[in-house]
């Protein structure tokens, strides 16, 4: 029978051991809700980012159309090709600002499922160690 200090010390270590882990599991965890956070704040911004540029894009499309009517051109031929192809390089702005804005969120998230994996592992790490050291005791 093992005498009563090396009881106390595995048992000691044990409790060390599992708390170490929960810690790790924990801070894993935390670390991947933050990061979910922040990518769906981004895609908040984002949102609100492109309905900016829209605003913007309908203000400038109904001010030339406007300068267009005053001047008396018809909304034909050169100026409508013209106001066309502002449109256009517009539109492919926005295009590559939503594709921008994705690849961050999908950053995001996988960093927060790479840390609740890398919380998860080092728990399982800190019990490996625990147990060996338990055992060591004995």
């Amino acid at each position: 029978m093992p005498d009563p200090f090396t009881i106390i010390m595995a048992v000691t270590t044990a409790v060390s051991g599992i708390t170490k882990a929960a810690a790790a599991r924990s801070a894993g965890k935390a670390q991947e809700d933050e990061l979910q956070r922040q990518a769906e704040q981004e895609r908040i911004a984002a949102e609100g980012r492109e309905l900016q540029r829209r605003e913007e894009l309908n203000k400038a499309l109904a001010a030339r159309q406007m300068a267009l009517a005053a001047s008396g051109l018809a909304g034909e031929g050169t100026p409508q090709s013209i106001a066309l192809s502002a449109a256009e390089k517009i539109s492919l702005g926005e295009g590559m600002e939503t594709l921008s804005s994705e690849l961050k969120r999908a950053q995001l998230k996988r960093a927060g499922k790479n840390a609740r994996i890398t919380g998860n592992i080092q728990a399982a790490s800190t019990l490996l160690d625990t147990g060996a050291k338990a055992a060591s005791l004995s």
